[in-house]
């Protein structure tokens, strides 16, 4: 029996980030940026000093945008290099081959084989999402697995369900990426607010026109309509727009804050305001669902004049 692991941890001594406590307004963000919080955690690095991309993200006329970490940041800060890697045989195989070089895979799999999900997923619905395997024992058909909002171990049919091991050969592959650790550096803290602070000036450069929360806004109340006759969209349609915006601004919060510039004090507390009134949001919105009248328009408000709040301290002490 042969079991290939990278790091030495397992499901019930890992300790998860803080980012990821209960008592966040977003204890989950998307499934790519937890899972580089957790990755980068359990390689003893500091991941909010990667969240500098947060600072460019926005609305795109149909929801807010899916934000995840650039390969570029990643390797600035940390050395770390990430790239999609070709398919081409048993994805176990290419699991193993990479653990024994010292490399981790991000792995786009389906949730409806991933235990963490249950309530949500776990044998429901098939849901694309993505993990990093970091332990393999194909013997035993075992996986271990950081998703989400922490690590976790699965084995049986859901090994084989994650692995796609009973695939057919007209299946497609899934998008798969090297995180490359041969040159991984542990900065200081002084190193990675360097680079982090540079970052930040690329991102706030990029930053989006306008006001997207009220971009938001307006698409939202188009939609009530379409939504009181698609209820079973609902949770699809939240996650797209109000948890994202909310889970955005709680991220960016934190960065913001651990950049440790007074001046910003600010444009944090203005961001951890339009996290929490997102939330409030997606409540009230859900009241759609039973038939009730919402008016969104004075926590729209709110959002939007925390938008502003949030940039102009930004780009006074960064520059545009």
């Amino acid at each position: 029996m042969t079991v290939h692991s990278l790091l030495p941890i397992t499901a019930a001594s890992y300790e998860h980030h803080w980012l990821h406590d209960d008592d966040r307004d977003w204890p989950e963000t998307n499934c790519y940026v937890d899972l580089w919080i957790e990755v980068l955690n359990a390689l003893n690095l500091d991941p909010l000093a990667s969240l500098a991309f947060t600072l460019d993200v926005g609305f795109n006329g149909e929801q807010w945008d899916f934000f995840k970490h650039p390969a570029n940041d990643l390797w600035e800060l940390y050395g770390l290099k990430v790239a999609e890697i070709n398919v081409w045989r048993p994805l176990a195989d290419h699991v193993i081959a990479h653990i024994e070089l010292g490399n981790l895979l991000t792995l786009e799999a389906d949730a409806y084989f991933l235990p963490d999900t249950a309530g949500v997923s776990y044998g429901t619905q098939h849901q694309k999402t993505t993990i990093v395997p970091q332990m393999i024992d194909v013997d035993n058909e075992r996986l271990g697995y950081f998703h989400n909002r922490s690590y976790f171990e699965l084995d049986g049919d859901d090994f084989r369900g994650v692995l796609r091991t009973e695939s057919t050969q007209t299946s497609l592959a899934p998008y798969v990426e090297v995180i490359d650790t041969s040159l991984l550096r542990q900065p200081t803290r002084e190193e990675l607010a360097d680079v982090a602070e540079r970052l930040v000036r690329v991102h706030i450069g990029n930053r989006p026109d306008g006001n997207p929360p009220r971009e938001l806004a307006t698409r939202i109340t188009a939609d009530l309509p379409w939504l009181r006759q698609h209820p079973d969209r609902f949770h699809g349609y939240a996650f797209g727009t109000l948890r994202q915006l909310g889970a955005w601004a709680s991220t960016a919060s934190e960065f913001v804050k651990w950049l440790e510039r007074p001046e910003l004090d600010g444009a944090a507390v203005a961001l951890a305001s339009i996290s929490a009134t997102a939330k409030t949001c997606q409540f009230k919105l859900a009241r759609v669902l039973a038939g009730r009248d919402v008016n969104l328009d004075e926590l729209f408000d709110r959002m939007s004049e925390a938008w502003d709040s949030v940039y102009a301290p930004l780009v006074r002490v960064y520059g545009s």
